[in-house]
Parts: structure tokens; sequence; C-alpha cells
């Protein structure tokens, strides 16, 4: 075991840049050598190399609905933990975090989607979101993780959803559900794209816009508990 640089690679889930661009939105936060890829083209880090960080983004597609690419991430995160990479997936980086850990019946469509600034309750003081607290960050998802098992550590929770964050128990391996990474202006620009859209959605998009629009404040917080250098295989 030796502590090594580190060095993050961030596989970006999205499918159309132009509506959705998580390596901007994460960009501006990551002061360490990474590299980004593309997981609809089927593009994934060679793990044997020297990363030491994994980043899972968000995705404008449903885990419930999988193509092939995503089975291939799958393999890619799973490999990830078996070599002791620390692990960050946000939104459905979160959902396939678990996915990738414990199979489907981790993941389920949500009985209320939430989209806009929800309160969130941090429900123990931990390494990457700090103390005990209300925050209320960004979010749009329209599934959820449920059943985790106990080996996991639930962190956070909402009223429409009780898995908000986890972690694998004594490891760096962590899902958020939320959109730390999205200020207010990009979130806001966000949600017009997405009622320019038309889809069936729409309603909720419309409804987040036009709320009072609130920072977290835990971006830079979970960046630096994340991308601290640890001791890895």
């Amino acid at each position: 075991m030796r502590e090594k640089e580190v060095k993050v690679a961030l596989i970006d889930n999205s499918i159309d840049t132009s509506i959705y661009n998580p390596q901007e939105h994460w960009k501006p936060y990551l002061r360490v050598e990474w590299d980004s890829f593309k997981a609809t083209k089927s593009h994934f880090p060679d793990l044997n190399r020297d990363y030491t960080h994994l980043i899972l983004t968000g995705s404008e597609t449903s885990i419930i609905e999988r193509e092939n690419w995503v089975y291939e991430e799958i393999e890619v995160v799973q490999d990830a933990v078996e070599k002791g990479l620390s692990i960050l997936g946000s939104c459905y980086g979160h959902q396939l975090l678990a996915f990738a850990l414990l199979g489907s019946a981790s993941v389920q469509r949500c009985a209320q989607p939430e989209v806009g600034w929800i309160p969130v309750q941090i429900k123990v003081e931990n390494e990457l979101l700090g103390k005990k607290r209300s925050a209320f960050p960004f979010s749009i998802h329209f599934d959820e993780v449920v059943n985790l098992s106990d080996a996991f550590l639930v962190l956070a929770s909402s009223k429409d959803c009780q898995i908000q964050a986890f972690q694998l128990k004594k490891r760096p391996i962590w899902g958020i559900q939320i959109h730390p990474e999205i200020n207010i202006s990009n979130a806001q620009i966000l949600l017009k794209k997405f009622i320019s859209l038309n889809l069936e959605t729409k309603p909720f998009f419309e409804k987040a816009l036009k709320s009072v629009p609130k920072g977290s404040g835990l971006i830079r917080r979970i960046v630096k508990s994340f991308l601290v250098p640890r001791e890895i295989e």
C-alpha cells in the first residue's frame, strides 16, 4: 500500500452536452490532475494507470432504462472498488454506484421526483458532508436509491427521498443524489433548457424555476474532503 498523488478520472454520463454538460460544472472545483471519459461512447478510464479517484456524473437518462454502456461502466466501477480507488457518484452516478455494488433492487422510480433546491437533512456528522444540519442543494431526479445493505451508512435524507447520500462503511466510496457542483445561475439555465424540450416532466422544471433559488454551500466541502490523498493498492 502506498499514498499516490491525486489523479481523477471523471466519467461523464451526459447524453446531450448542449443540454447538460457535467464536465463544465465540475471543472472549476477540480484543482488536481483529471481526465474525462464519455460513457455513452464506451470511453472509460484504464484503471491500471495512475488514477486514484473516480467521479461518476449525472445524466439525462434513467438508471431504470439501461443501455449497453451502463453495464460497461458498472464493470469499471466494480474494478475501481476492488482496486481501492476513492469514488464519488452524483445523481445518476449515485444510482449507478448503488447498482454496481448491490444490483438492480437498489434503484427504483421516485414516488415523488425532486427538482429544484431541496431541503436535505445531513443525518450524521461525516467526512464528506460535515456536521449534522439542513442544506438546500440543487437536485433533479426521477429515480432513487433504495434497499441499501448494512454495509452502507445513510448520510442524508429528504422528505421524499430517504437516501440522499450514502457511504460504503470504512471505504472512501460515496453516493450523493444532489448536484452540489451546479451553481444557481447554471441551475436556472439548465431548468430553462429542460423546459424548452417540452417533455411530460416539464411542469416539474417550471415549478422549480419559479421557486426561490438557494445555495447549499456544500460543493467545496465535498470536493476538499473527497480529493484527499489516500493509500491505494
